[in-house]
């Protein structure tokens, strides 16, 4: 357990930054460059997800179960990701109803994925993985927010196409995932 809290605590600390810590992610911008700040965000990050990852893959196999969800909560859970795909989609696709409307898309499809398997997981690992992330992006667009209003940030409308691309590229990844890739990379196949 051990390993996957600190995989989560480097990798969320990283990404904590600019809502704990903005003017001073701000002041080592502009002291060391754009770049560097860039590399070493991606260095420090790739290193916290490896460790969670091989933690929870550790922690999962020896952990004490905390529930027993019904089954009805796997279907939500892949309702929910769906949603969570389609909105991570969304963050990379312009001109799109869903950035349009929601501003953070990322943040609100991590929340989403973090709830859903909460709700179909039952493990002391599943709670403190999903139950930290869930944390983590509620935080985060809180912080997300109060910037865009600070800086009265406007979004530009979507489109009709930049909606559509959105919802097929997303829920094309959302179905590779979970029928093929989930049950290679984590163990766990959502569908079998």
């Amino acid at each position: 357990m051990a390993t996957l809290i600190l995989g989560l605590l480097i990798f969320i600390g990283v990404h904590s930054t600019r809502i704990v810590a903005d003017d001073w992610r701000s002041a080592q911008i502009a002291r060391h460059g754009a770049q560097t700040w860039k590399l070493a965000y991606t260095a420090v990050s790739i290193a916290g997800f490896a460790l969670l990852l091989w933690g929870f893959g550790i922690a999962r196999q020896n952990t004490p179960v905390l529930w027993n969800p019904p089954v009805a909560m796997r279907h939500l859970s892949a309702l929910l990701t769906l949603i969570a795909f389609v909105l991570l989609a969304a963050t990379y696709v312009p001109r799109n109803s869903f950035k349009a409307r929601l501003h953070h898309p990322m943040v609100l499809g991590v929340a989403l994925w973090a709830a859903a398997h909460l709700l179909a997981n039952r493990t002391l690992a599943d709670l403190l993985l999903f139950g930290s992330f869930l944390a983590w992006s509620v935080a985060a667009l809180l912080a997300a927010r109060r910037r865009d209003h600070a800086a009265n940030t406007r979004y530009a409308a979507g489109t009709m196409g930049g909606t559509l691309i959105a919802v097929v590229v997303g829920a094309l990844a959302w179905a590779v995932f979970a029928f093929w890739l989930h049950g290679r990379w984590i163990g766990v196949r959502p569908f079998g």
